[in-house]
Protein backbone atom coordinates (compact mmCIF):
# COMPACT_ATOMS: atom_id res chain seq x y z
CA UNK A 1 0.00 0.00 0.00
CA UNK A 2 1.16 3.41 -0.96
CA UNK A 3 1.09 6.39 1.54
CA UNK A 4 -1.24 9.60 1.19
CA UNK A 5 2.49 11.67 1.69
CA UNK A 6 5.21 10.58 0.15
CA UNK A 7 8.41 12.01 0.88
CA UNK A 8 9.04 12.34 -3.26
CA UNK A 9 7.00 14.72 -5.06
CA UNK A 10 7.54 15.72 -8.94
CA UNK A 11 7.66 18.97 -9.77
CA UNK A 12 7.81 21.71 -12.35
CA UNK A 13 10.48 24.44 -12.51
CA UNK A 14 9.71 27.42 -15.06
CA UNK A 15 12.41 29.59 -16.52
CA UNK A 16 11.90 33.14 -14.96
CA UNK A 17 13.45 35.35 -17.64
CA UNK A 18 11.62 34.48 -20.57
CA UNK A 19 8.14 34.65 -19.15
CA UNK A 20 5.48 36.70 -19.81
CA UNK A 21 4.60 38.84 -17.27
CA UNK A 22 1.88 40.83 -18.82
CA UNK A 23 -0.50 37.60 -20.47
CA UNK A 24 -1.54 35.41 -18.49
CA UNK A 25 -1.74 32.39 -21.12
CA UNK A 26 1.36 30.45 -21.80
CA UNK A 27 3.84 31.56 -24.20
CA UNK A 28 6.09 29.21 -26.22
CA UNK A 29 8.77 31.44 -24.80
CA UNK A 30 8.28 29.41 -21.28
CA UNK A 31 10.18 26.15 -20.96
CA UNK A 32 9.68 23.99 -18.23
CA UNK A 33 12.11 21.31 -16.25
CA UNK A 34 10.24 18.58 -14.74
CA UNK A 35 12.11 16.77 -11.44
CA UNK A 36 11.80 15.55 -8.17
CA UNK A 37 12.52 16.41 -4.76
CA UNK A 38 12.43 15.46 -1.24
CA UNK A 39 9.59 17.27 0.94
CA UNK A 40 11.08 16.60 4.00
CA UNK A 41 14.42 17.71 3.14
CA UNK A 42 13.65 20.78 1.05
CA UNK A 43 9.86 21.96 2.17
CA UNK A 44 11.28 25.66 0.35
CA UNK A 45 10.37 26.20 -3.26
CA UNK A 46 13.16 25.07 -5.43
CA UNK A 47 15.40 27.38 -7.23
CA UNK A 48 18.12 25.83 -9.67
CA UNK A 49 19.89 27.64 -12.73
CA UNK A 50 19.82 25.39 -15.63
CA UNK A 51 20.00 25.88 -19.28
CA UNK A 52 16.88 27.42 -21.40
CA UNK A 53 16.57 27.02 -25.25
CA UNK A 54 14.44 30.09 -26.00
CA UNK A 55 16.70 32.46 -23.99
CA UNK A 56 20.12 30.76 -25.15
CA UNK A 57 21.59 30.95 -21.78
CA UNK A 58 21.55 30.36 -18.31
CA UNK A 59 18.63 31.24 -16.10
CA UNK A 60 16.90 31.04 -12.61
CA UNK A 61 13.94 28.36 -12.85
CA UNK A 62 11.53 28.78 -10.21
CA UNK A 63 9.40 25.80 -8.50
CA UNK A 64 5.89 26.00 -9.87
CA UNK A 65 2.42 26.35 -7.75
CA UNK A 66 0.51 23.41 -7.98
Amino acid sequence: MTKGKDARVTIALECTSCTRKKTGDKSPGIYRYTTQKNRRNTPTRLELKKYCPYCYKHSIYKELKR
